[in-house]
């Protein structure tokens, strides 16, 4: 019989840390590596696109997601994002290291970078996962988020190495004790076979191997450069306050006091659809199925309606407050609490009030 093959994670990084869609999509992968086992699966080995030494805080998130390696890929023509690229490492890690499952976080470049992969090997990718179980060989039962998160599908997939995409917020992220993962941790002595070009780092919670990938000019022709501008500051996806604003808002520079209310809270600023459709903030900031999927400790919704297409991003936060004029707004009867008000009287009160609090007013 064959070595039992891994279950790949691609780690995605947020600063300098782990993206935190990473760390859910590596609590569905350990799930999927203990429930194979032994015969079918062996331990979950992450991947990260990283400098050579992958950063204290990117090693510290792996070992607590559990994992029994940390795979860091380094290459100068890496530096940025090269969806093709990527997936085409990940086809090298699939074959070297027998995958038995390749997971990713449902962002826009863990989808992207698991649909490149699928063209690569073959093999279907089912997006959005919730769980995913193996009946046997080649056989796994999914379930799956449809139509925004609205409804669940239950559904099977017929492959040799399944491709899966974890939904945003499906699972709760959380964290491994060490002596729980170290007897897969054990299993990759150095002995055991490696994907040609690596090299193994001893490192102090979880080993590190560096891969060095074999690309050609065609993998790298679409890449995108990001800046120290572009990188820094707090995600909307991880933030643990969002204050948003759509219609009601009435222009750009009604934003002035979301923006300063956001700072008082430790947040970022979120936008329906309408608010991007009209060119008032980019589209990185909009809230929704078509835009960015939140979970914070608190939404603040202002001037926003609820479109079930924004409901569906918001749906995972813990607490949703909404400022509104329209009592019948949809977004009114999904809040937490309402606000039935003028926002550009209830808001101005409000930041009012935390500077007095915090002595600052």
């Amino acid at each position: 019989m064959s070595r039992p093959g891994v279950v790949l994670c691609l780690l995605e990084r947020d600063g300098d840390g782990v993206a935190d869609g990473s760390l859910r999509a590596l609590v569905v992968a350990r799930s999927i590596a203990g429930a194979l086992g032994g015969a079918l699966g062996g331990p979950v080995t992450a991947v990260v696109f990283s400098p050579p030494d992958a950063g204290e805080a990117v090693v510290a998130g792996a070992a607590a997601g559990g994992v029994a390696e940390l795979c860091v890929v380094s290459a100068e023509e890496l530096s940025g994002y090269a969806p093709l690229a990527w997936a085409r490492v990940l086809e090298q890690l699939v074959v070297a290291r027998e995958a038995v499952a390749v997971v990713a976080a449902a962002t826009d470049r863990g989808n992207e970078v698991m649909a490149h992969l699928g063209a690569l090997t073959g093999l279907p990718v089912a997006a959005n996962c919730v769980a995913a179980s193996a009946t046997g060989t080649g056989s796994w039962e999914l379930l799956r988020h449809r139509w925004g998160g609205s409804l669940l599908e239950e559904a099977v997939l017929e492959a040799p190495c399944a491709l899966l995409t974890v939904a945003a917020d499906a699972v709760a992220a959380d964290t491994v004790a060490a002596d729980t993962v170290a007897a897969d941790r054990g299993s990759l002595s150095p002995a055991s076979p490696r994907p040609v070009g690596a090299d193994v780092i001893v490192a102090a919670a979880v080993p590190v191997v560096t891969f060095a990938p074999a690309l050609d000019e065609a993998d790298l022709r679409v890449r995108a450069t990001e800046s120290a501008e572009q990188g820094g500051g707090m995600s909307l996806a991880t933030a643990r306050v969002v204050v948003g604003g759509g219609r009601g808002v009435g222009g750009p520079e009604g934003f002035a006091a979301l923006e300063e209310l956001a700072g008082l809270l430790g947040g970022v600023v979120g936008v329906s659809r309408v608010v991007t459709s009209q060119g008032w903030r980019p589209h990185r900031q909009q809230v929704g199925q078509t835009g960015t999927k939140i979970s914070p400790e608190l939404y603040l919704a202002c001037g926003i309606s609820g479109a079930i297409q924004h409901l569906a991003g918001c749906q995972s936060a813990r607490h949703i407050v909404a400022v509104n004029t329209d009592p019948d707004a949809p977004i009114m009867s999904r809040a937490d609490y309402a606000v039935i008000g003028d926002l550009n009287e209830v808001i101005p009160a409000l930041v009012a009030a935390i500077r007095e609090a915090a002595g600052t007013g």
